[in-house]
């Protein structure tokens, strides 16, 4: 019981720690990923970087850290045990909707990088357009952009007193372009931004929604930024899971602090860059971080190969009743099923520094950790824009070579079941086509098995996709089957 535990809350006074970082990092996004991951590698970048941490959506991962001082205990689990970490990178965490200070910091001449961990729907971007286009129909978009107009459409960005009060932008690019006009109305230092999420071309991706928004309400501004940000690409990879209440007990015990908000992670990161950091940035590479000129081999690496697999886990496993990664790879029918989804990838992963033999060696191990417990509940979150550039793109590939790409296929096909067996059981869909997609199975309720449903289904998914009457048709064959 937590009554047994050590009372030490974790703090600075009571672990020792009196190093004062430098904060010239903004991140929006405080999750547990971040904590993982570019937190850590900042620490152990050994340069005195710090970051200035701000939540996407609720204040409460800010206000857990605020009491802890913006420290916590990372723990990193393998198979043989766990080892601790007392990460100190964040020296402020605020809630997101604070836009006064938000603003403040990003215009302020000692911040050099702002990161990002929103998800993808965190852009609002429409997902597999090259360019990438910025969602302008989204009424969370239309709405920002209007809000904007009326603070810096007519050049200017100070608030008034009620304007700090009352402000509202509900999503994270208008709150970057706000951000942006005040540095630009300072002394227009550069920086650059970095995505830290899980989609292709985040870089571009980034640029798209923040560019457009800037566009929209003030054209000069958007030159600025044309002219004085940098936009990076990141592929990032370390498993997270959300920690538990047990987790939070076993870390008092193994520690002796009470720490209300540690992460748990897997022993295996990985971050690659590419782009340009006009005003600096710490030195990741000696964490081992890779700084790369061409992203886009290491980007499809890990988005097919590691997060194909998850996802294709994440529906046929759940339909096959398994909760956790480690439990559906005990599965001999879910591991066949992502080896063949794998040797479809990699026909088109040929770059030698890749060396996917080792890759897929490497995720099976990390999957199989058993002490790692990664709900395939929550990696089933968002299929629609995830499987657009996890699965769509390897079946596009194989159909190109000829190929009939049925490994690719079954994991849009067990999306599909998976999202008719959640609406009959009452779960609500996590997704940014939740409505579209639930409108069609509450249309096709009767005839959920039908082709019709199907490519109803899949349209949202890939019009083009399912307009394509071959591979439909295999879509719809392998349902049922899991």
């Amino acid at each position: 019981m937590i009554d047994t535990l050590p009372r030490t809350p974790l703090r600075r006074d009571t672990t020792g720690l009196t190093a004062q970082r430098d904060p010239r990092i903004v991140h929006i996004g405080l999750g547990a990923f971040h904590r993982a991951h570019q937190a850590w590698y900042t620490q152990h970048a050994n340069d005195n970087w710090g970051i200035i941490a701000f939540t996407g959506r609720s204040p409460h991962a800010a206000t857990q850290l605020t009491q802890q001082d913006g420290i916590y205990t990372l723990v990193t689990r393998s198979a043989q045990g766990d080892t601790h970490e007392i990460i100190d990178t964040i020296t402020a965490a605020h809630d997101g909707n604070d836009l006064t200070t938000l603003t403040a910091h990003i215009a302020a001449a000692t911040t050099a990088i702002i990161t990002l961990t929103i998800t993808e729907a965190g852009y609002h971007c429409i997902m597999g357009t090259t360019p990438p286009t910025l969602n302008l129909n989204d009424p969370h978009i239309d709405t920002d952009i209007t809000t904007l107009r009326t603070l810096i459409g007519d050049g200017h960005t100070a608030l008034t007193t009620h304007e700090r009060r009352t402000l509202t932008l509900t999503t994270v690019p208008a709150r970057i372009v706000l951000g942006l006009a005040a540095r630009r109305d300072a002394d227009a230092w550069p920086l650059a931004i970095m995505s830290c999420d899980n989609l292709p071309h985040n870089g571009a991706v980034t640029r798209a929604a923040i560019t457009t928004i800037a566009h929209h309400v003030d054209p000069t501004l958007a030159q600025w930024i044309t002219d004085h940000v940098s936009f990076v690409d990141s592929s990032i990879d370390r498993i997270t899971p959300r920690t538990t209440d047990t987790d939070k007990r076993t870390v008092a015990h193994d520690t002796g602090y009470l720490d209300h908000t540690p992460v748990i992670t897997e022993p295996f990161s990985s971050w690659v860059i590419s782009g340009d950091f006009p005003a600096g940035r710490p030195a990741w590479e000696n964490a081992g971080a890779q700084f790369v000129t061409d992203i886009n081999p290491y980007e499809r690496r890990k988005l097919w190969l590691l997060n194909g697999a998850h996802s294709l886990m994440a529906y046929a496993g759940q339909l096959r009743g398994h909760t956790t990664v480690s439990d559906a790879m005990l599965d001999p029918e879910v591991t066949t099923w992502i080896n063949e989804f794998w040797d479809e990838a990699a026909r088109h992963l040929t770059e030698p520094d890749l060396d996917i033999p080792a890759y897929r060696v490497a995720l099976t191990q990390r999957f199989t950790n058993p002490r790692i417990a990664h709900p395939l509940a929550h990696i089933a979150h968002d299929g629609s824009l995830k499987l657009a550039a996890r699965a769509v793109p390897v079946y596009q590939a194989e159909h190109a070579a000829g190929r009939s790409g049925t490994a690719s296929l079954r994991l849009l096909a067990a999306w599909c079941d998976h999202l008719v067996i959640q609406h009959r059981n009452v779960i609500p869909i996590h997704d940014p086509n939740a409505d579209a997609l639930t409108h069609i199975i509450t249309a096709h309720a009767n005839t959920p098995r039908e082709l019709a449903t199907t490519q109803a289904l899949i349209t949202v998914l890939d019009p083009d996709l399912a307009a394509n009457t071959t591979a439909l048709t295999a879509i719809h064959t392998m349902r049922g089957s899991f």
